[in-house]
């Protein structure tokens, strides 16, 4: 009976995860677009392969991934053993698979290193604070 009780509380409040997990989303979305914008100004082109990105798309992309962060933190707090473990995990790897395409497409390396950074801030804002509300 105590196992049960405390498996009950360490059991993420779901409401509280996806609260969470949309006030990173913000602030990872606003973040990003910062960075785009001082990258911009900087004199480093948001062009990939001719089309400029417009500096609100990284805010939109950015909220857009990292729901599905959230989506996923969601099942996981469900369905994993160790749910906190298995959401840095996986989303590490995601992020990691993420740069890839910053690192083919056709730009500049300022453009892909300002792409890449842009990954990084949105992921180093959702994963952990997402995390923290998993169940180790």
């Amino acid at each position: 009976m105590t196992a049960t009780a405390n498996t009950r509380a360490t059991t993420p409040n779901v409401r509280a995860l996806i609260r969470t997990g949309v006030a990173a989303t913000v602030a990872a979305s606003v973040a990003t677009m910062a960075v785009a914008a001082v990258g911009h100004l900087a004199g480093i082109s948001l062009a990939l392969g001719g089309a400029p990105i417009p500096v609100p798309g990284f805010g939109v992309l950015t909220a857009v991934f990292s729901l599905i962060g959230v989506l996923i933190a969601v099942v996981l707090a469900r369905f994993a053993r160790r749910p906190r473990v298995t959401f840095v995990r996986t989303t590490v790897v995601l992020t990691a698979l993420s740069l890839v395409p910053d690192v083919i497409v056709e730009a500049g390396m300022a453009t892909k290193a300002l792409l890449m950074l842009t990954h990084l801030v949105a992921a180093v804002i959702v994963i952990p604070a997402v995390a923290r509300r998993l169940a180790a």
